[in-house]
């Protein structure tokens, strides 16, 4: 579709919470952005670099689920990109793993309005390099996987198969797990993956309250939200290096 004589929408990864974390092409985006519009789990931190004047919105969810629905905020960017040369869409993590970034470019474009996507860094793999533990090792391990422990009910089926999953790749890392994490341990368990195999819990990475804990795949259960959930002989090898840094062990 010929895009019509309106601002640009830029769909921004901010990183997984620690504010250095963001790159320095969406650093500067929020400097020039006349509206940003962000997520719950964003640093404050980052806002401090808006412009005088700019519109900053939260259109974040809260736990339970109270804040703007997708189809709210996808109307809200296109109405600013109507009245505004540069419109920031900013997404904890990177806006293209289990955010909507896609979508909400998507649904500019099918009307006209230039959208670009600039890319973040995932929790999924910063809170895992934060405690030294990597999702792939030459020797242990040579494929991940990053998996959504939380599925819509909509869908009436679940996509994620955890029971495959566990025999297909060395490093699983589940993003919204907390809840489902028991279910999601029994199904690995039945998908031949060792009892003893470590699981890392990392809750709330980069952030004031954040939790790191290592557990036995047999020992999991439903765990603090939101986590980054690590499990994999990787994290055993995370473990190692900690030590040699001479960093406290869980």
């Amino acid at each position: 579709m010929e895009e019509v004589d309106v601002g640009v929408v830029y769909i921004v990864g901010a990183g997984p919470g620690d504010p250095e974390l963001i790159t320095v092409k969406g650093l500067r985006l929020i400097e020039r952005a006349d509206v940003i519009l962000h997520d719950r789990l964003v640093s404050r931190e980052l806002l401090r670099f808006a412009k005088p004047g700019a519109l900053i919105i939260d259109v974040g969810k809260s736990p339970g689920g109270a804040g703007p629905t997708q189809e709210e905020i996808n109307h809200m960017l296109l109405s600013y990109a109507a009245k505004y040369d540069v419109v920031v869409r900013l997404h904890g993590g990177d806006p293209l793993v289990f955010g909507r970034g896609f979508e909400e470019c998507l649904y500019l474009a099918e009307r006209g309005v230039p959208c670009e996507i600039v890319p973040g860094v995932t929790s999924g793999l910063a809170a895992p390099a934060k405690y030294y533990i990597p999702p792939v090792l030459r020797g242990v391990a040579s494929s991940v996987a990053l998996v959504t422990g939380r599925e819509d009910p909509a869908k009436g089926v679940r996509q994620v198969d955890f029971k495959k999953l566990a025999a297909a790749v060395d490093t699983i890392i589940i993003y919204m797990g907390a809840s489902a994490a028991g279910d999601i341990a029994g199904d690995l368990l039945a998908g031949g993956l060792p009892a003893d195999t470590p699981v890392a819990v990392i809750k709330s990475a980069f952030f004031p309250d954040e939790e790191f804990k290592v557990i036995k795949l047999g020992d999991l259960g439903p765990v603090p939200n939101p986590s980054i959930i690590v499990v994999g002989r990787v994290v055993e090898r995370g473990l190692h290096l900690r030590r040699l840094r001479g960093v406290a062990l869980p």
